[in-house]
């Protein structure tokens, strides 16, 4: 049997080094400097902008850490270890080819499997590598709202399929020739494809998974389970709002587009007005200035902008970021109000704000750059176009999340025994604590 099991695992291996229909003896399309500037500068910045996009990876890694307890931290660094890890090999086997191979009714790529074609075609695997990273990050989304009683196992499942399935196919519908982006629905970074795709999955995984124990009194009120580590979480939304230079700079596709300035000036403005809407509206409820909140509210301003960074001034940015923050504090007192249990508030940041962000196109585009919204005399054509795109990724996610989520909970159990909760996941599902020279004791 263990022989059998490595005869296949060699055939996997194999068929990965396999190349695509032909093995070129240079890379196929290259243009090096000395050929065509623009061509290298496009291909250098595309590839900056990816590894910029990958260190989101690390931040989103330190605000999950930093918002949940330490008994659970070892949990969550190798969840997002393996977002990236199981979600390369899953996009690069069947996602790609879903979300970019030739469209089929515009509804799902049909080739393309492990990129197939020419084995080192490198303006291919120049855009596999900038999409490999959007795609694992809407795989991490998932893990804050989830955080703190998923099994391991049973994470790591999700993680192929939304690389795989989710993910890839609402892709397509926007950015791969599908019926969306041929309806004039417009996305410019991911505010629906990459961040309402993880936040919404997330909601589904967290209502499957019921609320942490401690979470709601008898009669239902919510009660703060503080995080271990302000710090980290504050290190991780700047390492966050770093990467999304790249994440929305790197979605012009070209280092010679001009719009990078606007778009980079866009991103960062949104965030700083979230996190002081944010801020501000805690204060009004709470009387204090919470860093939480604030922290949630720059990644809400982040998510807002995503969709409409190319199409829209400084000024509307600021406006599109501090609703953003007003919305995400709203929302996560609206979901612990309905019993939700969301650790990090991934659900309102991403989900709920990835909305927002494909509304505030048809809202606020100006015109300039070949989209016009409702506020600068568009009509409402661009408007309907946004709020269907919006009601597609609502519903895709939501009910594609329930029905893995019920699956996996069907077939092997996904939330970890009480005693295992108690205890915290670290132990049990990894062997090892995140703090293993410190004594954690909980009241």
């Amino acid at each position: 049997m263990h022989k059998g099991k490595l005869a296949g695992v060699l055939a996997i291996a194999l068929l990965l080094a396999l190349p695509g229909t032909a093995l070129a003896a240079d890379p196929g399309g290259a243009a090096t400097l000395g050929d065509d500037l623009t061509v290298a500068l496009d291909f250098l910045w595309l590839m900056i902008a990816a590894s910029m996009v990958f260190l989101m990876q690390a931040g989103f890694a330190m605000v999950e850490g930093g918002f949940c307890r330490a008994k659970n931290n070892t949990n969550l660094m190798m969840k997002n270890l393996m977002d990236m890890a199981v979600g390369s090999i899953a996009y690069f086997a069947i996602g790609f080819g879903f979300m970019y191979g030739a469209s089929a009714g515009g509804f799902i790529g049909t080739d393309g499997w492990f990129m197939s074609g020419d084995f080192y075609d490198v303006t291919l695997y120049r855009d596999f590598m900038f999409q490999v990273v959007f795609a694992a990050t809407a795989a991490t989304i998932v893990s804050g709202a989830v955080a703190e009683r998923l099994k391991f196992s049973a994470y790591l499942l999700y993680s192929v399929v939304i690389t795989a399935v989710l993910y890839p196919i609402y892709g397509h519908w926007v950015w791969g020739g599908g019926w969306l982006g041929e309806l004039g629905h417009l996305d410019f970074a991911g505010s629906g494809v990459v961040h309402a795709i993880g936040g919404f999955v997330g909601l589904a995984g967290a209502i499957v998974l019921g609320p942490r124990f401690g979470k709601f009194a008898k009669d239902g009120t919510p009660k703060a389970i503080p995080g271990h580590s302000i710090p980290l979480a504050t290190l991780g939304v700047f390492l966050l709002w770093f990467g999304w230079f790249g994440f929305n700079g790197g979605s012009t596709l070209s280092g010679t587009d001009l719009r990078l300035s606007v778009i980079m000036v866009n991103t960062n403005m949104a965030a700083a007005a979230g996190a002081l809407a944010a801020l501000l509206v805690t204060f009004v409820k709470t009387k204090k200035w919470d860093i939480g909140m604030g922290i949630n509210g720059a990644l809400a301003g982040l998510v807002g902008i995503t969709a409409p960074c190319a199409f829209v001034s400084g000024g509307a940015s600021i406006i599109i970021g501090a609703i953003a923050g007003a919305l995400v504090v709203a929302s996560i007192f609206a979901l612990e109000n309905m019993g939700v249990d969301d650790p990090v508030g991934a659900v309102s940041v991403h989900g709920v704000n990835g909305l927002w962000g494909l509304l505030a196109v048809g809202l606020f585009a100006d015109g300039t750059y070949n989209a016009v919204g409702l506020f600068y005399g568009g009509g409402t054509e661009q408007l309907v176009a946004q709020v269907i795109g919006m009601v597609t990724v609502l519903a895709w996610a939501f009910i594609g999340g329930l029905v893995l989520f019920k699956v996996l909970d069907l077939v092997m159990g996904i939330r970890v025994s009480p005693e295992e909760e108690v205890a915290g996941l670290d132990i049990d599902e990894h062997g090892t604590s995140a703090y293993p020279n410190f004594l954690v004791v909980e009241e």
